[in-house]
């Protein structure tokens, strides 16, 4: 389905026209109707699915026509900064040609961004994005109105929850008029999430698509290793398999460090961003791995949610995530758009179990991948599950405990 086909206001069409936009996802296609019929939505939907052209081409349609030049009319909270100045990106390409303004605001950054904030928030900007803590600051200084919110976005709203938010979202509401249009999207509908949407939408439409599955055209692959194994496989995984851009997502910022440093002493170029970093130093980071300077970058979970990227076609876990859901976010970084990608995990003995449980959130065993000889022996794929009854019993993937082989030169081409 075309973009044409909405009726979008000729100069928001060219604006997707210059973004590189061709046809609309599945979730545009469901979605997008559903807002510009005016009512509130909530929306499951798997990472780079098209979720967030979804909320605001027809946002950002209806603003062209009734934006206030002095209010603030559309109002999307995000649970990361680098969420937020990744959809204010998206809302600057795709608004280029049209009369609608807007701003990023999130924590971390210097007291000349506050006053550049605390301006758009008192003369109007048409849609402004969010994390809660910075905004909840501007509220609290009093010069905020919000009494012409039309549209209010909640995005990745189960992860804002998590992060510990939900007075604050409360708060950040109260705040808003009651007559408004209200959106949200997560990646998981926990009871949490719906006692929430019971309280803030008004008779929304529900969408639902594949929730907590990452694309089926990401290939997944897991290598089962010691852990001394792991950094020498990363760094071999680097150079032989072909890659635009890639992501090697590390759970502790110690690793990231020190991977980075490894990495760089083999010639290779790379960057980290981790919790240590300001914020100016992640955004030249990101810029650098956008533009193509940078090909690979080193990185804590606070990147599984916060970029965009389409040329990503390589992610490697340096460890198994906390849980399925951060295992597809993460691995959600590659094959964005209508590109492929490749995912692969590194999986100690003590991981095992942990990626064991992902592969039941899957629905299937991810392919295990056999170590080239040069790097020695490795352990069994033995992981201990609890069953329903309370036992307990070895998961073995479709390959009864033994890692099947796959084609080496295949495993780093580019689809």
């Amino acid at each position: 389905m075309q973009f044409t086909a909405f009726n979008f206001h000729p100069t928001l069409l060219e604006g997707i026209e210059a973004s590189n936009y061709d046809n609309a996802t599945p979730v545009q296609e469901q979605v997008i109707p559903i807002i510009m019929a005016g009512k509130d939505l909530i929306a499951s939907a798997q990472t780079g699915t098209g979720k967030t052209a979804a909320f605001l081409l027809p946002m950002m349609n209806h603003l062209i026509g009734h934006h206030h030049s002095t209010k603030v009319s559309g109002l999307i909270l995000v649970p990361t900064r680098e969420l937020a100045i990744q959809i204010g990106q998206v809302i600057e390409g795709l608004s280029y040609f049209t009369n609608i303004s807007s701003i990023a605001i999130y924590g971390g950054s210097d007291g000349q961004n506050f006053v550049a904030e605390k301006k758009a928030l008192q003369t109007g900007a048409d849609i402004v994005v969010c994390t809660p803590g910075r905004l909840l600051a501007h509220l609290k200084m009093g010069y905020v109105d919000f009494g012409s919110i039309q549209f209010l976005v909640l995005d990745e709203a189960d992860r804002m929850l998590d992060m510990g938010f939900q007075d604050d979202i409360n708060t950040i509401i109260s705040h808003l008029p009651k007559k408004r249009q209200t959106l949200l999207f997560s990646a998981t509908m926990p009871e949490k999430i719906r006692r929430l949407a019971r309280t803030i939408l008004h008779e929304p439409a529900e969408i639902n698509i594949a929730i907590s599955k990452p694309p089926e055209k990401i290939v997944q692959r897991a290598y089962i290793l010691h852990e001394p194994q792991k950094l020498p496989l990363v760094k071999y995984l680097l150079q032989t398999i072909p890659h635009r851009a890639a992501v090697v997502f590390c759970g502790r910022k110690q690793d990231v460090k020190q991977l980075a440093r490894e990495l760089q002493h083999a010639k290779m170029k790379v960057a980290e961003i981790h919790s240590d970093l300001e914020q100016s130093q992640r955004e030249e980071v990101l810029q650098g791995f956008t533009s193509g300077r940078i090909p690979i970058i080193i990185a804590t979970d606070i990147l599984s949610r916060g970029i965009d990227v389409d040329t990503i076609d390589l992610v490697v876990n340096y460890d198994v995530p906390h849980d399925g859901e951060d295992y597809v976010h993460r691995i959600g970084r590659t094959a964005r758009a209508e590109a492929d990608g490749m995912a692969i995990t590194l999986v100690n003995e003590k991981e095992q179990t942990s990626f064991a449980e992902i592969e039941q959130l899957l629905g299937k065993p991810v392919e295990k991948a056999t170590m080239p000889e040069q790097f020695g022996t490795t352990p069994p794929y033995e992981p201990r599950l609890k069953r329903p009854h309370g036992g307990s019993g070895r998961h073995n993937g479709n390959n009864n405990g033994k890692r099947r082989n796959f084609n080496q030169p295949n495993a780093g081409r580019r689809r």
